[in-house]
């Protein structure tokens, strides 16, 4: 079903957007694993590199509180960037194709421009996290230095600072909500069609609003998967990041027309 929207009058020509049942996430799981098997090793490629990637980032923050946290919570902002590579691999597989790690590569420099771009409002929206949460710890610390591992244990076993950990997850859930709405088809979108970034994210925010429940679920086994990937050391994610990266294509493919 078509979103009523008159978009040529505003100067863009904007796509339909289908209404989908709210369990069609699943659907898209299960695509991205078949996507998955269908070429493995490329796939399993980009999941080790995000894995042994972001494995080096949380040990060099260990040490800064604001800095981990940041690093935890940035990955989800700039996820939907760094996936590009994998959205080529689906649309590979629904052509027929089978690349190679290295022919996946190709789509940043074919849409280098458009993708710089969107990696910088990304990158921006990072940022401003980044600097909130260095704002934040440095009032909880009262401008001290303290240890990463005894403010976590402080937080999880003990229970204190209750308030700042619930409006800094509260913050950060409004500014994840809204790169979420921008982006959760934008980038899949740039790479599939001749469109600037402008077209993307509103086709992507017209998608959220059509389609509420299927994308809160789909956002809900996100956070979900990519946790329990963290909770392996991010090794987990060596093959969960791919199966999310393919299902993201599939999501594009099925919510915008």
């Amino acid at each position: 079903m078509r979103f009523s929207s008159d978009a040529r009058d505003r100067g863009f020509d904007l796509p339909g957007i289908r209404t989908l049942t709210p369990t069609r996430p699943f659907a898209w799981l299960r695509a991205g694993w078949q996507d998955l098997r269908y070429n493995p090793l490329p796939s399993l490629a980009y999941g080790l590199l995000f894995a042994l990637g972001g494995d080096l980032i949380l040990l060099a923050a260990l040490d800064h509180p604001h800095l981990l946290t940041v690093a935890v919570t940035g990955f989800f902002l700039l996820a939907p960037l760094l996936a590009a590579g994998l959205y080529e691999l689906s649309r590979a597989h629904a052509d027929g194709r089978r690349p190679l790690f290295i022919d996946s590569l190709r789509i940043f420099r074919r849409h280098g421009e458009s993708l710089a771009l969107f990696g910088l409002l990304l990158g921006l929206a990072a940022l401003i996290w980044e600097r909130f949460s260095a704002i934040a710890f440095a009032l909880l610390t009262g401008g001290g230095v303290i240890d990463g591992s005894v403010l976590l244990t402080d937080i999880v076993l003990h229970g204190e600072h209750g308030l700042f950990v619930a409006t800094w997850f509260a913050l950060g859930g409004l500014l994840a909500a809204f790169v979420f709405c921008l982006s959760v088809v934008s980038v899949p979108m740039l790479l599939d069609r001749d469109c600037d970034i402008a077209t993307a994210m509103l086709t992507s925010l017209r998608a959220t609003l059509a389609n509420p429940l299927p994308l809160l679920l789909w956002a809900g086994l996100i956070v979900t998967l990519t946790l329990a990937g963290f909770a392996t050391l991010l090794f987990g994610l060596v093959v969960i990041l791919p199966i999310l990266g393919h299902a993201s294509w599939h999501a594009y493919r099925e919510l915008v027309e």
